[in-house]
């Protein structure tokens, strides 16, 4: 019987929630250019810029709610030791009650130290206002990873799929890397199924059962049949 299963998702399953991914049509993140408001030069050529930008973020994410497929994936847990690894930076995967979520690119209701990434506090409220600093003096910023930084759990997401029997990935064409590159460890054996509008090319990948639906519709019908199937 199947027990670890592994769900990579990223912002499709949170654009159906109301907030817009990195990646629109239009090459902008709500009207911005990528490189204004989400790298470290930004930030260095303009805090209170980048400050405001995730601050209107925040907003968004705290008046957004989950969706059909956020609560699929928790409810998964009744019968399988679930853990989500996800792209976004937004908290809909925890308010649907998963309780095992590993925020590649961090998480934007916490904060950071601007000089210790490992310095990270809760944020009461959307704002995070210039001159709030942390224990060593330094102005706080969102806990998000930047383009530019490095993911520093890249190394633990990567156990976590190799250790996966079964793998679901929705919402991500898996074009951001070094996240998109988590898919191949895991094991060629387990069972991979994707569940996407648009599903990505995987023809280096084995055992793919290719779904194509958008989240909120896949996943529900997804779960459903893994439940189903493994109390047979």
């Amino acid at each position: 019987m199947i027990k670890r299963v592994v769900v990579l998702t990223g912002a499709g399953i949170s654009a159906e929630s109301g907030l817009k991914t990195f990646r629109d049509s239009d090459g902008l993140w709500e009207g911005y250019n990528i490189e204004d408001v989400a790298t470290p030069q930004a930030w260095q050529r303009n805090p209170k810029l980048v400050q405001d930008f995730y601050n209107m973020r925040r907003k968004d994410v705290l008046a957004a709610k989950p969706n059909a497929a956020h609560f699929a994936l928790a409810k998964l847990e009744e019968q399988f030791d679930v853990t989500i690894i996800t792209q976004n930076i937004d908290d809909l995967h925890e308010r649907a009650g998963s309780t095992k979520v590993v925020h590649l690119h961090g998480i934007i209701t916490r904060s950071q130290s601007s000089i210790n990434p490992e310095l990270t506090y809760p944020i009461e409220g959307w704002e995070l206002r210039m001159g709030d600093v942390c224990e060593l003096g330094s102005q706080l910023r969102a806990h998000v990873v930047w383009f530019g930084e490095d993911v520093p759990i890249i190394e633990q997401a990567a156990k976590i799929c190799a250790d996966a029997e079964l793998f679901v990935l929705s919402g991500t064409s898996l074009a951001v890397y070094p996240a998109a590159g988590l898919v191949h460890y895991v094991k060629s054996g387990v069972k991979k199924y994707i569940v996407d509008p648009n599903v990505p090319a995987v023809s280096r990948l084995s055992n793919v059962v290719e779904l194509q639906a958008k989240a909120t519709i896949g996943i529900p019908k997804l779960v459903e049949e893994l439940m189903s199937n493994n109390i047979k």
